[in-house]
């Protein structure tokens, strides 16, 4: 039950005084080329519309522009960033080992050398203490080349096949690669734009999905016999609301093909040791009716929404799917939602999230009891790790806190016991000791309590002087996790806190929290930000000229809507990857993940829904106002929210703000991707810039 369909969303690494712009720094002016449509009888014109071309080289030139006018503005700040970079990879173990998966005969693991970008895949036979094999060297594989992005990594049954993807230009297009790990030779078997690989029984058959070139939707499905030159067709989805994707369950009895839509799923199966059979319909698809579907020991287990909003799970003989067959494994909880469900031969973990942490419930086959892992901390991370083997006796899972390392640990299903396995080092004198987190609720406007996470160093005042950095999220129903950053020690030390508000679009508060700020509810989102904010400020943990924000893809929307609706309240913003031209992106059918976003956002072809989104979309809704300091990051190349989104954003910004506060861009012209750079010394490199120009806007600059 794990597929994820993707989404505009940012994962974060963390998570100057207001320099007016000096003699010779004047910010690039992009030209005005009106660009007229019609719609709903409305004229609409977008003076930049041309920057989203390109093949221009015009664009380039402007965008390079941008580069050196953020760089001329910035350049003073080097030798600070320089300092935290440096600061930021003391804490940083860069020789390093993860912790061993048992895979039948084999321990996989990956492990980071010293000035070496990327990780290293690797296997033991038998024992840890066996002869290393290496599977798969990224550093090796990324010769030559400026981003390396790995996608599946999926090894056969008999694990002597590993198929995985790579991307080397950051726009998510994955090609599917076959080794064979007997050899080391790399199997003639390739393929263009794989989202997503499944391995047969046979180790020969391979299912997989594919992209459409142009808006990127996984809407193909196919299966590949190795040694085939083309793969044999097998489904396309025909839905441009719904995308693709294959895995197989965890007792390797199945194949299964999910349909995915925002709000709707559909699954076909099809079993493993029969791969030239044809895939089954488990349950056709029912408007916004969600569910997953994996299976044990004759019985699939449907996890679904229907009637439930937090759902429950159901099972049904595998041989009798009907619905009138289904029996409630775990029944719906409206505190408490359930994420995900793990299944072993005589387990079964259910993921669950309840007033904004999650938990993890055990349940015992044989005795029929449950239990929950306790976790120590008031706001804390916990999530499933890698236990692949379906007669496993221990659950592997990693916890972690804002002043916990990553922690990973294997709860003993017999004892009842967590063994730690691992806590990630943190170099440069870390003492957790020295950090103090807490949960508070603010009270926003329509008397709903939002939950913010809130970390600082020990003697932190309250007394509203204090520098504070407020991130958010707030859509797709990806709920914000109280993770452990060692990058975000460089601000904590300074004196910053550091809070998540976990406002209203994600699943928080469980699956309501995000029906509460979606589609028609969206102001939901930007109203609990706000109100947030000024619950911080009226309880003196900052004040308006001491509060900076910062949020990325949908949380960029977010960072945008909230400057226009309250320009005055924040000192400072950092928009990542913005979603910022909401409304125009919207109505382009043609752009990846327009059309399988309408549940979430609305389609804009319904009056009501263009009215409402345009209505808060924040490049259609700049205005002549004094904005705060922002400093808006992407990449040329991001498939998932275009670059011009930002440029555009930055352009019209200048055109209307009364102010003398720099808006800067800073744009990847290398291959990089939504995350921006892919090697680990090169997103330290950036995160050490961002935080430097933040830290300078309060005056921190040593």
């Amino acid at each position: 039950m794990s597929l994820i369909r993707r989404t505009r969303n940012w994962l974060v690494l963390s998570g100057f005084f207001c320099a007016i712009p000096l003699a010779g720094q004047t910010p690039p002016v992009a030209p005005v080329i009106p660009h007229e449509e019609t719609r709903f009888g409305t004229k609409v014109v977008d003076n930049y519309y041309w920057l989203r071309d390109k093949s221009n080289p015009e664009v380039i030139k402007y965008l390079e522009k941008e580069n050196a006018y953020t760089a001329s503005v910035t350049k003073d700040l080097k030798p600070f960033e320089d300092a935290l970079y440096n600061e930021i990879l003391s804490h940083i173990k860069q020789t390093d080992l993860s912790v061993p998966v048992r895979r039948g005969d084999y321990y996989y693991y990956s492990r980071t050398e010293e000035g070496k970008q990327y990780p290293i895949r690797c296997r033991k036979k038998g024992s840890v203490d066996a002869k290393e094999e290496v599977l798969l060297d990224l550093n090796e594989l990324g010769k030559g080349q400026k981003f390396v992005g790995l996608g599946d990594f999926v090894v056969s049954d008999d694990q002597n096949l590993l198929a995985y993807t790579i991307d080397y230009v950051g726009y998510r297009q994955f090609t599917l690669h076959v080794k064979d790990l007997r050899t080391g030779a790399t199997l003639p078997d390739m393929v263009e734009r794989v989202d997503s690989v499944a391995w047969a029984a046979d180790n020969r058959t391979l299912f997989l999905t594919t992209e459409d070139a142009v808006t990127k939707r996984a809407n193909r499905a196919w299966r590949h016999t190795l040694g085939d030159k083309d793969s044999e067709p097998l489904f396309e989805e025909k839905d441009e609301t719904f995308s693709l994707g294959v895995e197989k369950t965890r007792d390797r009895n199945y194949i299964l093909l999910g349909c995915f839509s925002t709000d709707t799923r559909e699954f076909w199966y099809l079993k493993a040791n029969e791969p030239q059979s044809t895939f089954v319909l488990f349950l056709s698809r029912e408007k916004q009716h969600r569910y997953s579907l994996d299976h044990r020991e004759n019985l699939f287990y449907i996890r679904s929404n229907k009637g439930a909003t937090n759902f429950q799970v159901f099972t049904t003989p595998d041989d009798q799917p009907d619905p009138k067959n289904w029996k409630i494994f775990i029944p719906h909880d409206k505190d408490a939602l359930i994420q995900n469900l793990d299944l072993f031969r005589d387990f079964a973990v259910s993921v669950e999230k309840s007033q904004a942490l999650n938990r993890l419930c055990i349940l015992d086959f044989k005795s029929g009891r449950w239990s929950t892992i306790p976790f120590p901390d008031p706001v804390y991370a916990a999530f499933p790790g890698d236990t692949p083997e379906y007669t496993s006796t221990v659950y592997r899972y990693t916890y972690q806190s804002f002043v916990v390392p990553p922690s990973v640990f294997d709860y003993d299903t017999a004892t009842g016991k967590s063994i730690l396995r691992k806590q990630q080092e943190v170099p440069g004198a870390y003492q957790p000791s020295q950090y103090v987190s807490e949960r508070q609720w603010a009270t926003v406007r329509d008397g709903v309590k939002v939950p913010l996470s809130i970390i600082y160093k020990k003697g932190f005042v309250r007394d509203g002087t204090r520098p504070l950095l407020l991130f958010a999220y707030g859509s797709y129903g990806a709920g914000m996790q109280a993770t452990f950053s060692s990058s975000r020690l460089v601000l904590l030390d300074r004196g910053l806190a550091y809070v998540i508000a976990h406002i209203r679009g994600g699943d928080d508060m469980g699956e309501q929290w995000h029906d509460d700020g979606k589609l028609m509810n969206k102001k939901n989102t930007f109203n609990d930000f706000i109100d947030c904010a000024e619950y911080l400020i009226r309880e003196k943990w900052t004040s308006k000229d001491r509060l900076l924000i910062e949020g990325g893809s949908a949380g960029g929307l977010l960072m945008g809507a909230v400057v226009n609706m309250r320009p005055d309240l924040f000192k400072a913003v950092h928009l990542a990857v913005p979603f910022v031209d909401v409304m125009n992106d919207m109505m382009d059918p043609s752009l990846p993940l327009t059309t399988t976003d309408y549940p979430e956002w609305g389609n804009p072809n319904d009056k009501a829904a263009y009215e409402y989104i345009f209505s808060y979309s924040p490049y259609d809704n700049l205005h002549r106002a004094a904005y705060p300091t922002m400093l808006l990051t992407e990449s040329l190349n991001d498939s998932q929210v275009a670059y011009w989104e930002a440029a555009k954003f930055v352009a019209k910004v200048r055109t209307l703000k009364t102010d003398n506060n720099p808006v800067l861009l800073k744009m990847k012209m290398d291959p990089a991707g939504h995350g921006g750079a892919s090697g680990r010394y090169d997103q330290i490199r950036d995160r050490a810039f961002e935080f430097a120009w933040l830290l300078n806007q309060v005056g921190l600059t040593k």
